[in-house]
């Protein structure tokens, strides 16, 4: 007979309805769905309206997107990330991500980080830090805000 010190670990899961999406500002979305802060690990989607720029950022450690609706592509690269494309990001990269103007709605994409998002000035310099906790603090506020408060994102 198995003991508990052997038993599997329970699977967690988080469900797409029960996180709302919170306004980021300037045509972005947000759900945070996971943080792993002891392994710097922090699992998001977004919701990007047609045209949006971010900022010009560099990852710390590799970043793993899925499109789930609409394309996007990052400025230096020039290729097209429509729904259904997966795509990885190597630590260190440094782009822009870019949203196609003319798509007809929103484009959607999950993305699994981890490390830190480095978000550059126009000369390179490091204007602003975003990594799982502080992504976590600000959706946590805003949910509070729309009167949702402790959303169920996984946490560890």
């Amino acid at each position: 007979m198995q003991g508990a010190e052997n038993a599997a670990p329970m699977v967690a899961f988080a469900r797409d309805e029960a996180l709302p999406w919170v306004d980021a500002g300037e045509g972005v979305e947000l759900k945070v769905i996971r943080v792993v802060d002891h392994a710097a690990i922090w699992v998001v989607r977004n919701r990007f309206a047609p045209g949006v720029q971010i900022p010009r950022h560099k990852h710390t450690g590799e970043i793993h997107a899925f499109t789930t609706r609409g394309c996007w592509h990052y400025a230096e690269y020039g290729i097209d990330y429509p729904a259904g494309t997966y795509v990885y990001e190597p630590a260190g990269s440094v782009h822009t991500l870019t949203v196609n103007r003319d798509n007809d709605g929103p484009t959607e994409a999950l993305f699994v980080m981890q490390g830190v998002n480095l978000n550059l000035g126009p000369n390179g310099e490091i204007e602003r830090v975003d990594d799982g906790p502080t992504a976590l603090a600000f959706y946590l506020a805003m949910c509070e805000a729309m009167g949702v408060p402790n959303p169920p994102v996984l946490r560890e």
